[in-house]
């Protein structure tokens, strides 16, 4: 290499200046940025530290646009609410007895006057089955016990004239002996037609079926024309063996599986206190009324059910509510 190359290898003293102050323009530019980042993280101020990767702030008090912070799961599983209960479970609300009205034999349905929803009261008619079979086997049976009861009139003024014709010794014993049989047959036969002509009546009355409690139609499960037995006999098509079910709404109850573990907190008549999903405002009292026999091994659970004291309307059966239980035994609903 010669003295000329040399020579255009060699940078200016100028060029090496200008080198030398971009360098330390780019440094002050990093420092800035620096004590930016360092500001953004830990800025003054009573906010609290922040988290940075998008995280909510962990002060007590902090609140953001889409509403306030919830809750820990731990404050909900005890709410400050429930201060003095043992235990805390969700179950469910059902009628304390499903009623489901059938009928005593098979027939047609005539009429349904009630329909889901509805109230009935104790002894209203709400089916009706076609009852002409039945009218026509009590007229027959009547028919038929008129004719027995004249045979019986018959018979006795046969047995009250050969009794005379004995007495004169015109008729033999043996014939008044057969005419005393002939009416006591007779009469017989009247109290068998008269039992017939009961059963047939029976029959009949049970085409009118009224409700036997008052309370609400849960399920309309026939209708007007269909057929209606008793018994299945199984198979899907076959004819519908209820044809209304009801239930009374003034006594409900909480069916509940409790945890095995937490049985040793449940004891029979224990004070309890209801809080529906659907109204968490409102609150009702109870005690548990029933405690099955047997556990569900599958589950490691047993069938709880508290009784409802006073319901009202706004306890539906079939939603969840939470059941609050209490330790003090001297809270014992008796």
């Amino acid at each position: 290499m010669n003295s000329d190359q040399i020579k255009q290898l060699h940078i200016p003293q100028e060029q090496k200046r200008r080198s030398r102050g971009s360098i330390v323009f780019i440094f002050i530019v990093v420092c800035l940025l620096t004590a930016v980042a360092l500001y953004l993280a830990n800025p003054s101020g009573a906010e609290g530290p922040r988290v940075m990767g998008g995280n909510k702030k962990t002060s007590s008090s902090a609140t953001n646009t889409n509403g306030p912070v919830q809750p820990a799961k731990v404050a909900d599983k005890i709410p400050t609410s429930n201060a003095g209960a043992l235990l805390t479970v969700s179950g469910y609300i059902i009628n304390r007895e499903r009623i489901e009205i059938s009928p005593r034999f098979m027939g047609l349905v005539k009429w349904i006057g009630v329909n889901k929803g509805d109230m009935v009261t104790n002894g209203q008619v709400v089916v009706l089955l076609d009852d002409a079979e039945q009218q026509a086997r009590v007229t027959e049976a009547g028919g038929r016990l008129a004719s027995s009861k004249a045979n019986v009139a018959k018979a006795e003024l046969d047995y009250r004239r050969i009794g005379t014709l004995a007495t004169n010794r015109v008729e033999s014993q043996q014939a008044l002996d057969d005419a005393r049989i002939r009416l006591e047959s007779a009469r017989a036969v009247v109290q068998e037609v008269q039992g017939q002509l009961d059963l047939v009546s029976t029959y009949l009355k049970w085409t009118v079926i009224t409700s036997p409690i008052n309370g609400v139609v849960l399920e309309k499960i026939a209708k007007a024309g269909e057929l209606v037995m008793p018994q299945s006999f199984g198979g899907a098509r076959g004819p519908s063996t209820a044809l209304i079910a009801l239930a009374d709404p003034n006594d409900l109850q909480v069916e509940i599986d409790i945890n095995e573990a937490d049985l040793p907190k449940i004891f029979l008549h224990q004070k309890c206190r209801i809080s529906p999903e659907a109204y968490p405002d409102k609150s009702y009292d109870g005690y548990v009324a029933e405690m099955a026999p047997e556990a569900n091994r599958q589950k490691g659970t047993l069938q709880i059910k508290v009784q409802v004291v006073a319901p009202d309307r706004f306890l539906t059966p079939e939603l969840s509510a939470k059941v609050d239980f209490f330790s003090q035994k001297s809270d014992r609903v008796k």
